[in-house]
C-alpha cells in the first residue's frame, strides 16, 4: 500500500482506532531521513537540541534562531512524517502577538507542520490565539523542563490529589483551546490513563506509562548515544556509545601505524 503523509486527520484516526501513535525527534537532515524512513508517525524537534546537540545545560538558553536552524535540517530530511517545531522559552510566554508571530515563523520559515509549547491551564489563550490564526498545536503538560525549575527540578509531577486533578484540568483546557495532541511528561501511569479517558485529542506519554495514545523518546536516549545518564522511562534500543567511540579509536591507531589508508582506499596512476 502506498505510504501517505501523517496528517493531523490521521493521528485523531489512530486514537479513535485504538491505534498507537509513534513520536520520535530529531535535530538534523540524517537522523530525519532514517525516521521517516522507519515509518514513525511524528518527529520532534524539541528544544532539547540545547542538552544534546548545543551543548546547554538546559532547554532555557535555546533561542528561536537556532530552533528554525534545526528544523529547516530535519524539514530536508522528512517526507511523510507530521513535524513539530519546538517553541523555546520566552519565545511565547511574553504577549500573544509575539507568540503568534514565532509559531508562523516555525511554519512559513522552518517548514513545520505544527508547533509545540509548554504549560496547562495558564498557557490555554496562548494556546487558542495560536490556534485561531491557523496554526496547529501541540500541548505539553507534567514535568515542563523550560520551567523546571519552578518545578523544584525534574520531577514525576500530579502525584498528589491536587496536582493530579490539575494536570487532568489543564490536558482539558488544551482539548478546549484547540490543541491537537497533548505531550504528558513524567506523570504517574493512572493520572495519564485518565487524562486519555476523559479528553478528545490524543495523548503522548514520555515517561507516563502505556494507557497514552502514543509515545516519544529522545531518539538519542534510545539509540545510546548519551552515557551519563539513562532516565528510568527510556529504553535502549541499542548502545551506540562505546561502539562510536571504538571504531574512532580504531581509526586513530590505523592512521598512527599506516594501516589507513590501505591499497584499497589509495588513487594510483596507471
Amino acid at each position: 500500500m502506498q505510504r501517505s503523509k501523517v496528517t493531523i486527520m490521521s493521528i485523531h484516526d489512530k486514537k479513535a482506532k485504538g491505534e498507537k501513535v509513534t513520536m520520535l525527534t530529531a535535530y538534523d537532515f540524517y537522523t530525519a531521513a532514517m525516521i521517516d524512513q522507519a515509518e514513525v508517525d511524528m518527529i520532534l524537534v524539541g528544544d532539547s537540541v540545547g542538552n544534546v546537540v548545543l551543548g546547554y545545560d538546559s532547554t532555557v538558553p535555546v533561542t528561536m534562531e537556532e530552533m528554525i536552524h534545526h528544523c529547516k535540517a530535519v524539514r530536508r530530511g522528512t517526507q511523510y512524517a507530521f513535524l513539530i517545531g519546538d517553541l523555546p522559552f520566552m519565545s511565547y510566554n511574553i504577549s500573544h502577538e509575539e507568540a503568534v508571530r514565532n509559531a508562523g515563523r516555525l511554519i512559513k520559515e522552518a517548514g513545520c507542520d505544527s508547533v509545540k509549547l509548554e504549560g496547562g491551564s495558564e498557557m490555554a489563550s496562548v494556546v487558542k490565539v495560536i490556534v485561531d490564526a491557523g496554526i496547529p498545536v501541540c500541548g505539553h503538560i507534567g514535568l515542563t523542563p523550560q520551567t523546571a525549575t519552578k518545578l523544584s527540578g525534574f520531577r514525576v509531577q500530579g502525584k498528589d490529589a491536587e496536582g493530579a486533578r490539575q494536570l487532568i484540568e489543564s490536558a482539558k483546557a488544551l482539548d478546549e483551546a484547540g490543541a491537537f495532541a497533548v505531550v504528558l511528561e513524567l506523570v504517574p501511569d493512572a493520572i495519564a490513563a485518565e487524562i486519555t479517558k476523559n479528553i478528545s485529542i490524543p495523548t503522548i506519554g514520555i515517561g507516563a506509562g502505556p494507557d497514552c495514545d502514543g509515545q516519544v523518546l529522545v531518539t538519542n536516549d534510545m539509540l545510546g548515544l548519551y552515557e551519563k545518564f539513562i532516565p528510568k522511562f527510556v529504553k535502549q534500543y541499542v548502545n551506540l556509545a562505546p561502539m562510536i567511540k571504538k571504531a574512532m579509536s580504531d581509526y586513530v591507531q590505523e592512521v598512527k601505524s599506516g594501516d589507513f589508508p590501505g591499497p584499497e582506499h589509495t588513487f594510483h596512476v596507471k
